[in-house]
């Protein structure tokens, strides 16, 4: 481990030194432009999330992140996490119930819990993905799939007032691929076989048609699929996700857009092992029992109409139903608990966009709205093994309303672009105990602002600062200790930003300095029955994030491309008998370091990654129990290999061959609840695709 470290310690050095001479040692006559007209063209974007991705991002203000369809197929990545860990200051992490398998996501930003990903707002083409984005955000069933993937957007800063609840870790959108705009059919399709040096081995499969037909109409048809078992024995896994995507063009400045989807997902989760079984077997499953399982189907539909050049007008319309249930068997084999629970959610977004010119400023004034109705039921029983009884089921009616009304100018002055904005949000939610009678109740209101300042100091380099307010809303389980003398109140977090972003001649370089500042957090009590929650839970967040990227262009070199990051993170608590300590399920120091090079018709690639130790409770216990459910998680790295052959033309072939693990590296993380305990990574894992495409 201190091998693996010192070798990101040399490229943190390195990717410093580079980021240092991009930023500062500039030509003389690059700076003397920066000072003289503006150096971009001011385009209206009233969605960032929409059209003009690739280019809005080089000037956001704000530490962003966007991953491309052939940078996450050049990666090897089988799953979003793998992509995910590549990005700066974001974990993937596998600390929950159904750690490894393929129903939940677990994002953690910044030094956030990553179980479930329940700090980060989390979109697929900008519609929340959560099954009740205010009432439960955690990604415990999470309707999506990395072959459907065009990109991946990360938001770490800056983009808090359009987008929300929950975006104290960021926001990130999934964008599905995109209907071809060229007439003609166009498609593809992919296999990929992947074999677990221990445990089983899976199939992933993906198809892609689409076609503009000459009358405006443009249509794609997406699946993606995967069959067989991960690297734990008995973690059996099915997965079909289907998108039908159609567009019509109504003129040259408006269309309607939509897509129609459907996803579903079964997954045995083997569980925590003890110490001794895992010393024993780590790949053991001592759960055969336990399983999750989900299907979600929904419907989006827009309208964008570029109404002018100074103009721009669009609402989005979407619905979604989703329904997800476990089986856990309790820790002393007796008895299973099952967790059924259904959700529908309903969208309204309409936003405008105008231009204004005032002097020597332009204004990008956009002004939103968003509706989200969401309603709900989570159901519990048990059944005993021995006798097959079963208990009584528990049953709670969720509602929530939300109002949210936003407002931001993006103001273009000279080489400057300053956007403050706000949002307010009113939400009202009711959770009604139908076996007790019971209703609880919790109206909140909430002003958010930002300010986002960028300085496009040349047109390669930008710099930026910006301030931001975000914050998470009482959720359906946290409800149930809504009192007159335990009034919850949303969380609230602030973030400070500062970095610069540096792209020219092949050199792609940032940096970012940011403070998070997250009070009232609503925790649970322990030793409290049943589950109680309170405003009670501060922390401070402090990092850097780094991150360079070079693409050589000609000589010997061309085709080679050399990537690196490195992210150092101080999560520290601020409340109760903690306060000072870490928080738990983070590591503060991660790294990335890679190499690709491409030749004719040849590729080839190596990468690794590294994380530092993690603490698995708030009171930082480094001693490990027995069951394996609390300890230090020792840090770990690992590499990745792959080479490719791709014969380009339509109809063209791709064939990939890689090991991820090269090493076969032996490491963990745990799981702390119910079925608590050490939870091995996937081993040493092979890999073979074929794609084709015409």
């Amino acid at each position: 481990m201190q091998d693996t470290f010192h070798l990101f310690s040399l490229s943190r050095c390195a990717a410093a030194v580079s980021a240092a001479l991009a930023v500062f040692a500039l030509p003389a006559q690059a700076q003397e432009a920066a000072a003289g007209e503006p150096l971009e063209t001011v385009t209206v974007t009233g969605n960032w999330l929409g059209s003009g991705l690739q280019n809005s991002v080089k000037n956001f203000a704000g530490a962003r992140t966007m991953v491309q369809k052939e940078d996450i197929e050049a990666s090897g990545a089988a799953s979003i996490g793998d992509v995910l860990r590549r990005i700066p200051g974001v974990q993937s992490t596998d600390n929950s119930g159904s750690a490894g398998s393929a129903i939940s996501l677990n994002i953690g930003v910044r030094g956030l819990t990553g179980r479930y990903s329940p700090r980060s707002t989390v979109l697929l083409d900008g519609v929340p993905l959560a099954v009740a984005p205010y009432g439960q955000p955690q990604l415990s069933f999470a309707p999506v799939s990395l072959n459907n993937i065009e990109s991946i957007d990360v938001v770490r800063g800056g983009g808090a007032v359009r987008y929300g609840p929950q975006n104290v870790g960021g926001i990130i959108n999934f964008g599905t691929r995109s209907i071809p705009d060229a007439p003609g059919i166009a498609g593809d399709a992919s296999i990929r076989y992947n074999h677990f040096g221990e445990g089983g081995h899976n199939t992933q499969y993906s198809a892609f048609v689409g076609s503009q037909l000459d009358n405006g109409f443009g249509i794609a048809l997406l699946y993606s699929g995967m069959d067989g078992t991960e690297w734990r024995a008995g973690s059996d896994e099915k997965v079909n996700d289907f998108a039908l995507k159609f567009r019509y063009l109504i003129d040259s400045h408006s269309q309607v857009y939509g897509k129609l989807s459907y996803y579903d997902v079964t997954s045995k989760t083997p569980g925590g092992l003890t110490v001794a079984q895992y010393n024993a077997d780590p790949f053991q499953n001592t759960r055969p029992t336990d399983y999750w399982d989900g299907e979600r189907k929904g419907i989006d539909l827009g309208y964008l109409n570029t109404i002018s050049a100074t103009q721009e007008a669009e609402v989005k319309v979407y619905y979604n139903e989703s329904s997800r249930g476990s089986a856990l068997i309790n820790a002393a084999r007796t008895q299973i608990a099952y967790q059924p629970r259904n959700y529908q959610v309903l969208g309204i977004e309409p936003r405008y966009t105008q231009r204004l010119k005032w002097g020597a400023m332009t204004h990008d004034v956009t002004a939103g709205y968003r509706f989200l109705r969401e309603r709900g039921d989570d159901n519990s029983y048990n059944v005993t093994i021995a006798s097959g009884a079963r208990s009584a089921t528990a049953t709670f009616d969720n509602a929530t309303d939300a109002h949210a009304l936003y407002v931001d100018d993006r103001i273009a002055y000279g080489v400057w672009r300053v956007t403050p904005g706000v949002r307010f949000e009113k939400i009202e939610s009711q959770r009604d105990d139908l076996a007790a009678r019971r209703t609880f109740e919790t109206d909140n209101n909430k002003a958010l602002p930002s300010l986002n300042v960028a300085y496009l100091y040349t047109p390669a380099l930008t710099l930026f600062t910006n301030y931001g307010t975000s914050f998470g809303p009482v959720q359906n389980l946290q409800l149930n200790s809504q009192t007159g003398t335990n009034p919850l109140k949303p969380e609230l977090a602030r973030t400070v930003e500062l970095g610069a972003r540096y792209k020219a001649h092949g050199l792609s370089a940032e940096g970012t300095l940011y403070r998070l500042r997250f009070d009232n957090q609503i925790t649970q009590v322990p030793g409290i029955t049943p589950a109680t929650f309170r405003n009670i839970g501060a922390t401070r967040h402090e990092g850097i994030e780094t991150a360079l990227d070079y693409r050589f262009s000609d000589g010997v070199l061309d085709g080679l491309n050399l990537y690196a990051n490195w992210n150092y993170t101080k999560a520290i608590q601020e409340s109760g008998a903690t306060a000072g300590l870490d928080v738990p399920f983070y590591s503060r120091r991660t790294g990335t370091i890679g190499a690709r090079y491409e030749v004719g018709a040849f590729s080839a690639g190596l990468s690794g990654s590294a994380q530092s130790a993690q603490f698995s409770d708030a009171e930082n216990t480094i001693a490990e129990a027995a069951n394996g459910g609390v300890g230090r998680i020792p840090g770990f790295g690992v590499y990745n290999a792959q080479v490719g052959w791709k014969l380009p033309g339509k109809p063209g072939v791709q064939l990939l061959a890689g090991v991820n693990n090269l090493a076969d590296k032996r490491y963990y993380t745990r799981n702390v609840d119910g079925n608590a305990g050490r939870m091995v990574a996937a081993s040493r894992t092979t890999y073979v695709q074929a794609r084709v495409w015409f």
